[in-house]
């Protein structure tokens, strides 16, 4: 099983495999990998045409099987792009797994499945698609040097520096989460002037809002008990691009933070610019709830991704469930 950076030396070198399926916790970078496999396997004039993008929450197994039955004019390239591969039941994926044979050497058919709704690797599903050849690539969230690397390479292309400092704390926020790292970077590029050097205080200024003051306000109001406005800043999350997975995964960080407080631990010095504010937030919570809203929030990040609630309906039980776990204890 090829990494993402295994499959982008492989791409960049014109090395492609027959059929590939996408899947982890980093929609951004499968959306991005799709899209850059078909820029690299397609010349720019059989982009429009020969570029296929189906769904399997939308089309049957039936539709998208006449799609790859059908061969282009005089030998072109095709690429196809089948998300929420998962959707489809065992029988019909089998049928769709079967035209990948013979192997085509101008086509290539990406399977992809969202971070909410990625069966179990134990799933026959998986079992499935491996045992017909399709190249497995799982994209997990980037570790902070890949994080690094990113937002000094964009920066660097704009003409702008970054302190130490600085960075670290931008790292914090995106949260290994690359289409954060774009926004966040985009915002601090327009922010500064070329030439100029991108402080910790920009970051916090500029790029803050992404996880840490956004989810701390929404700490705030479950903490505060009020359920109206808790939903509605889930919902202004989730408009901003956030999955109800990222979400998740981002309240059990901030959660986390808040236990070694509470504990008598500090956090990390990049984080000292928040802890104060931190502080005031975890001594509203003893440390026996916060450890049970740590176990909660695991529990329901794995119900986010294989449950039987679609994923935001899990999230807002959950949250809810905070506000009247806390009623009850200040009742």
């Amino acid at each position: 099983m090829p990494s993402p950076g295994e499959l982008l030396k492989d791409i960049s070198a014109g090395q492609f495999k027959p059929a590939y399926y996408f899947y982890g916790p980093e929609d951004y970078r499968i959306i991005e990998a799709t899209k850059y496999i078909a820029r690299q396997f397609l010349p720019d004039r059989q982009i429009q045409t020969n570029y296929r993008k189906l769904n399997g929450r939308k089309a049957s197994a039936k539709e998208v099987i006449a799609e790859l039955s059908n061969l282009p004019m005089l030998g072109e390239r095709q690429v196809f792009s089948i998300a929420e591969f998962q959707s489809f039941n065992p029988t019909d994926v089998e049928r769709i797994l079967s035209m990948l044979k013979p192997p085509d050497p101008n086509r290539v058919i990406i399977f992809s499945s969202p971070s909410a709704r990625t069966p179990k690797k134990s799933a026959k599903f998986f079992k499935l698609v491996e045992s017909a050849g399709v190249v497995m690539v799982e994209f997990p969230k980037l570790n902070q040097r890949e994080v690094a690397g990113q937002v000094q390479g964009r920066l660097q292309k704009a003409g702008l520096a970054i302190e130490p400092d600085a960075l670290q704390t931008l790292i914090d926020l995106v949260a290994g989460n690359l289409g954060a790292v774009v926004a966040e970077v985009d915002k601090l590029v327009n922010y500064k002037g070329k030439g100029e050097t991108i402080t910790a205080e920009d970051v916090t200024t500029v790029a803050a809002g992404y996880e840490v003051i956004n989810i701390f306000e929404l700490v705030d109001l479950v903490a505060g008990g009020q359920p109206h406005r808790v939903l509605q800043s889930l919902e202004k999350l989730i408009e901003e691009g956030n999955s109800p997975v990222t979400i998740c995964t981002l309240l059990s960080s901030h959660f986390l933070r808040l236990y070694l407080l509470r504990s008598g631990k500090s956090l990390p010095p990049n984080m000292a610019w928040l802890e104060r504010k931190l502080r005031g937030q975890a001594n509203r919570y003893d440390s026996g709830r916060l450890e049970q809203i740590i176990v909660d929030l695991a529990d329901t990040e794995a119900q986010l991704r294989g449950g039987d609630l679609p994923p935001r309906l899990a999230l807002e039980v959950l949250v809810v469930g905070l506000i009247s776990d806390r009623d009850r204890r200040h009742g």
